[in-house]
């Protein structure tokens, strides 16, 4: 009886919003929109009881490195308790721990009840942790969040991958950058990033894009926070170049970083020398934007309306209207707790793992007012659509007085770009 109440009770909660998934054949995307109305938020001591006897476990980097995907693990855990959710971090300097990373992820095979292991972001090593788990416990589902592995390759060894929507995202962001008026586009990353196949096949389509649409693409080099400079010497770098690259390409650039931690410096050096950021590498309100604003957003912890509202209102403040973005809920946030509570609604039996729909309602549980579109990946070499691999992303917010949505979800990628690299 306790079981059938919790199988219930889970599937009110994933049902309780609504999801319209639309099929554009032409690229195969999905969009998910949802019409349903605002929800409480839960209080963090509120728990959610799942049925059946077992443990999820979530694996994210630190708060220095990845806050929103770590608050989003917490979230979670709130919802469900310590005692069925167990929280992991790996490394900061995790390109130097190889080890250290796949042991953290490993270890949580050792508990008998665990039956999910999260990982997000997906760094190098998650897909020898994944293969070692499977030879151990091959009941336990893998499930990688942004992976920064070749998606075919993690794709071989976990159960289920969702990562942001690299493909389309670089079209569209470059698209509203010239909407907002903007002749220039500056990418900033470092090497290690560019290797990454996601990453240059998106640098390759927003050159074609800013080509498109008549706009010069810049390349700018800064430190990885990987390595011995650390997040420190990471942010000054940016803190330093910042007034630099303004006065060199004008107020009309758009600026975009592959990094969370060169984010924040980024946004409180463009507030103050002028340029544009359409939105985060893993867009959220929280991504750089508190710490750029010296906000305290401790009253409005977990409610992202009023976190969006209140990052608004100090961007215009600062004169910032109309040229900053974000995506209303926090990518990483919802990916950490929306993959957790997919995980938890397969084992339930109330979900499939590769269903798109399926991994929009537990997404939206996290972001209920979200519009979503995605597709499954497919590999530019060999043209193979992968069923486990999913790409996805949220319509773009571009902060003003009002803000507004530019559309995003509803705009049709050119089929070129998915196949360019």
């Amino acid at each position: 009886m306790k079981k059938i109440i919790s199988l219930i009770l889970t599937m009110t909660m994933v049902l309780s919003f609504s999801v319209l998934p639309v099929f554009a054949a032409s690229v195969e995307t999905i969009e998910i929109e949802d019409d349903a109305e605002e929800v409480e938020e839960t209080g963090e001591e509120e728990t959610t009881e799942a049925s059946g006897d077992y443990h999820i476990g979530i694996v994210t980097g630190s708060v220095s490195q990845s806050e929103d995907d770590r608050r989003g693990a917490e979230a979670f855990q709130a919802m469900y308790g310590e005692d069925r959710v167990t929280l992991a971090i790996y490394p900061d300097n995790f390109t130097e721990e190889l080890e250290t990373t796949i042991q953290t992820i490993v270890n949580l095979s050792d508990d008998p009840d665990m039956k999910a292991i999260i990982v997000n972001q997906a760094i190098p090593g998650t897909t020898e942790a994944f293969r070692q788990i499977k030879e151990r416990r091959p009941d336990i589902l893998c499930i990688a969040g942004e992976s920064h592995e070749d998606l075919p390759e993690i794709g071989s060894a976990a159960d289920l991958v969702c990562n942001n929507d690299f493909v389309a995202r670089g079209y569209l962001i470059i698209r509203t950058a010239h909407e907002l008026g903007c002749d220039i586009f500056v990418h900033i990353s470092f090497p290690r990033h560019l290797s990454y196949e996601t990453m240059s096949r998106r640098v390759a389509i927003m050159k074609a894009a800013c080509e498109e649409f008549g706009m010069e693409f810049v390349m700018e080099s800064a430190p990885d926070p990987t390595t011995d400079v650390g997040v420190p010497g990471a942010q000054a770098y940016i803190l330093e170049h910042v007034p630099e690259w303004v006065e060199k390409y004008g107020t009309n650039s758009a600026y975009f970083c592959t990094n969370d931690a060169h984010t924040e410096p980024l946004l409180k050096q463009l507030l103050e020398y002028g340029g544009y950021f359409i939105e985060a590498d893993l867009p959220s309100p929280l991504m750089g934007y508190p710490g750029a604003l010296g906000l305290d957003l401790t009253e409005e912890a977990g409610d992202f309306e009023k976190i969006l509202a209140k990052v608004e209102e100090a961007v215009v403040e600062k004169g910032g209207e109309g040229r900053f973005g974000t995506w209303a809920y926090s990518y990483g946030y919802t990916v950490s707790a929306g993959l957790a509570q997919h995980a938890m609604n397969v084992i339930d039996g109330v979900s499939e793992l590769d269903n798109i729909d399926d991994i929009a309602a537990a997404y939206q549980v996290f972001s209920p007012k979200a519009e979503w579109n995605g597709s499954n990946y497919t590999n530019a070499d060999t043209g193979v659509k992968l069923d486990n691999v999913f790409l996805v992303y949220q319509d773009t917010y571009i902060m003003g007085n009002p803000g507004k949505y530019m559309g995003s979800t509803q705009i049709e990628v050119p089929e070129k770009y998915f196949t360019t690299k």
